[in-house]
């Protein structure tokens, strides 16, 4: 995305912020920093522009729709390729938060500091795009977890073995018990006595997805059920479980790729011969 003619000075902007996770967004032409490290991952995404830096005694280019990944006590830079600068969104991930997702295994390393690796840039749009409302806490561990797994996968470690069935079952059946009330990961490896990481990842390998998103699409097909009743769109959306329309449209186009409005009229222009 290019920026309109009145944002093209450096800026810089601090967007939500949770233990261990710190997100920033930027402008910048020219020179935007001088070499530093550390002590997190820096994972980010080239918004628009070319992001330069020194990396590993090698300069790197970052282009719109690649990964930026930087590991923890790594020295860097950072400069505008082009004299149009460079748009991008960063997190900082503190190393402990990520090996407790990872269950103890080696940090991964990217080499080169650049990917555009189809997963690593999908969880990183996970982490980054929703950048100024705050998500709930089982939406910020999911992104955790993808991040997590992404960065293992890309760095070619191997999945950690085996897996509790029973527990990832428990917790569906809480999520499908619960679907109105607030819930976390937390609660979820307290109902199934495991913990939050690991019960996240069996969640993952049994049902195919994690269990925010399980929740998430558990709550729009009630909201879908709401809508063809009759019910408004933001009655729906608080019925189901969501803060408000606007998050329920958001998932929903997430989800199904149209607005709700949008999937409520196409439903009532259906006419069976």
């Amino acid at each position: 995305m290019s920026l309109p003619p009145r944002q093209r000075t450096d800026w810089l902007r601090h967007g939500r912020q949770a233990e261990g996770v710190d997100l920033f967004e930027a402008f910048f032409q020219g020179a935007a920093y001088g070499a530093h490290r550390h002590d997190s991952y820096a994972i980010g995404l080239t918004m628009s522009g070319v992001q330069s830096f020194r990396y590993r005694s090698s300069m790197r280019h970052s282009l719109s729709g690649q990964a930026l990944v930087l590991h923890p006590d790594e020295l860097h830079d950072g400069q505008a390729g082009t004299k149009d600068g460079f748009h991008y969104r960063i997190a900082y991930l503190a190393p402990a938060l990520l090996q407790q997702v990872l269950g103890g295994a080696p940090l991964p390393f990217i080499d080169g500091g650049v990917s555009g690796d189809r997963r690593l840039v999908k969880a990183a749009r996970g982490l980054l795009n929703n950048f100024d409302s705050a998500p709930d806490a089982m939406e910020r561990d999911d992104a955790l977890v993808d991040i997590a797994t992404a960065l293992r996968l890309v760095a070619g470690q191997p999945a950690p073995a085996g897996g509790d069935f029973r527990a990832a079952q428990i917790a569906r059946e809480h999520i499908d018990d619960a679907l109105l009330s607030p819930l976390t990961l937390d609660q979820l490896a307290q109902a199934s006595g495991r913990d939050r990481w690991s019960l996240s990842r069996d969640f993952r390998q049994f049902f195919g997805t994690s269990p925010h998103r399980y929740l998430t699409l558990r709550r729009l097909e009630l909201a879908r059920r709401l809508m063809l009743r009759g019910m408004p769109l933001a009655d729906s959306a608080v019925h189901a479980g969501f803060a408000d329309q606007p998050h329920m449209t958001r998932h929903f186009v997430a989800a199904y790729g149209i607005p709700p409005a949008r999937w409520l009229r196409l439903n009532a222009a259906f006419r069976p011969k």
